[in-house]
């Protein structure tokens, strides 16, 4: 099962190779008009985001974990969580305002 799982693996790891290979071939010709920094804006917003959401799962995951084990200090770890949800939602916004001032 591991070895099947493991050729799944690469095989699609393969697929996406050639998949993302293929746009190289095609003809363009001098005036190619690719806006570059906007695909690039777009997969950099989507590692933010899925950067910012990895991160707040896991701190609420801590936060509830650590109310459960002690009630009596809801007040502090409600404070450090909404200041850590806070600046970690800050970093898509601020990934969001670069985009915005970079793309035109």
């Amino acid at each position: 099962m591991r070895t099947l799982m493991r050729v799944l693996s690469n095989m699609f790891l393969a697929l996406s190779a050639l998949s993302f290979a293929v746009p190289a071939f095609a003809q363009g010709g001098e005036t190619s008009a690719t806006n570059w920094v906007a695909i690039a804006a777009g997969f950099s917003m989507a590692i933010a985001s899925a950067g910012c959401g990895i991160g707040q799962g896991r701190a609420t995951a801590s936060a509830t974990e650590a109310l459960a084990r002690n009630p009596s200090a809801r007040a502090g770890i409600q404070f450090a969580l909404i200041l850590g949800l806070a600046l970690i939602e800050s970093l898509a916004l601020y990934t969001l305002v670069i985009i915005f001032a970079k793309v035109k």
